[in-house]
């Protein structure tokens, strides 16, 4: 048997170096995307999967105030959900909320609602402008500052008795509250303003908004008087209810007519990064239009061969899938080519009233598709492309020897 005979590779067929040309960007991409995923989940899994979380031993836990807690005599619950944190309130509970800008507006008014009726403790961690106005109403969030040992610089007892403690992160700013019946301790300042502080209520509870947990972490507790002031905060009450916000709460997709719309969900730095991608797309869709445009002629320094010529233009037509373009240059040719044999002018070439006429005149009847032909519409495809390309040799063939 002999074998197959392989198909001649013409100026359309695709090589794997174009594919490659074509592809590599996007592998790329795709490939960048991997890796930053790779690291930001190793990241992850390291030594900060355990963040402010009582049970874990890790640096960024904080299973060392908690044990600490216990050997005073206190209770540490650990709840995930709003209902449990809600429920456990009461004026003997601390309750401690780790992640309350991550709670959605829902959840929020209902902490709000559970903690205005008892006189016990609330206390936040790294509050901002997405959670205080509903869990501190008043309260302005400034710019964050690093954190570094601050002296207390205010009259309350438990700050003064702890001394120099690692603050910062969020200021607070409470000019705004107003003055019916609040007392405010504004304590280790930063800037002018402070970065942790202490709102009561009359016939309520008390309120403590730390700008920064970090002294809350092991590796940072026996540091300064951090863990002193961790005890006077967090051990007011004989229990201690410790929220970590969860994803899996049924409670954030809830509202309260039964839906949470998605931007609600989207943390607000969430929102930033999307709307920054959006602009980065924006432009590079402006950067590659500026790429497409028609082919300008240009004088070339050396001399190029004719078939060298028509392949490197047949491949840019292929590149950027100018198939009508490239019917309309091959019509173009044809008809420029027929037009002296069939005796009408170079003006009149690309004129199909005049054109057409001389030229069925001398082939006869059996042409009656000439119309489309030689001015028909785009092909739509390269298939059809190499056929009108061959009918059009066809034709100019048959004329040159009728």
């Amino acid at each position: 048997m002999t074998p197959a005979a392989t198909a001649p590779s013409t100026s359309i067929s695709v090589t794997p170096q174009e594919i490659w040309r074509r592809s590599r960007g996007v592998l790329l991409a795709v490939l960048l995307l991997v890796v930053a995923a790779t690291a930001l989940a190793a990241a992850r899994s390291g030594d900060q999967h355990g963040r402010l979380d009582p049970r874990s031993a890790d640096r960024y836990g904080s299973r060392a105030i908690a044990e600490l807690l216990k050997e005073h005599g206190i209770s540490v619950r650990v709840v995930t959900t709003v209902r449990d944190a809600a429920s456990a309130t009461g004026p003997d509970t601390t309750l401690l909320v780790t992640g309350p800008n991550l709670l959605t507006p829902h959840q929020q008014r209902a902490l709000r609602t559970a903690t205005a009726r008892t006189t016990g403790r609330t206390v936040l961690l790294g509050a901002d402008s997405p959670s205080l106005d509903t869990l501190a109403p008043g309260v302005r969030a400034k710019p964050s500052v690093p954190v570094v040992a601050r002296p207390p610089d205010c009259s309350l007892p438990a700050a003064r008795r702890a001394g120099a403690v690692e603050t910062g992160g969020i200021r607070y700013d409470a000019e705004h509250l107003g003055t019916e019946g609040l007392d405010t301790d504004a304590c280790y300042p930063a800037g002018g303003l402070s970065s942790v502080l202490l709102l009561r209520r009359p016939a309520a509870g008390d309120t403590v908004l730390l700008g920064s947990p970090d002294f809350l972490y092991n590796e940072r507790l026996d540091h300064q008087g951090n863990a002193s002031l961790a005890l006077q905060l967090l051990g007011s009450r004989p229990h201690l209810v410790w929220y970590l916000p969860s994803l899996t709460d049924p409670s954030a997709t809830d509202s309260t007519d039964g839906r949470s719309s998605l931007i609600e969900l989207i943390p607000s730095g969430w929102r930033w990064g999307i709307l920054q991608l959006a602009i980065a797309a924006v432009l590079a869709a402006v950067w590659r239009a500026r790429r497409l445009g028609p082919l300008v002629d240009e004088r070339l320094p050396v001399a190029i061969r004719a078939s060298e010529s028509t392949e490197g233009r047949a491949r840019l037509s292929r590149r950027t899938n100018s198939r009508d373009r490239a019917a309309a240059s091959l019509r173009h040719a044809t008809r420029t080519a027929l037009a002296p044999l069939a005796g009408v002018s170079p003006g009149d070439a690309h004129s199909p009233a005049v054109l057409l006429p001389a030229l069925s005149a001398r082939l006869g009847p059996a042409h009656s598709n000439l119309s489309d032909l030689l001015f028909g519409p785009g092909p739509s495809d390269d298939r059809a492309l190499v056929l009108l390309a061959d009918q059009l040799d066809s034709l100019e063939r048959e004329f040159r020897t009728s």
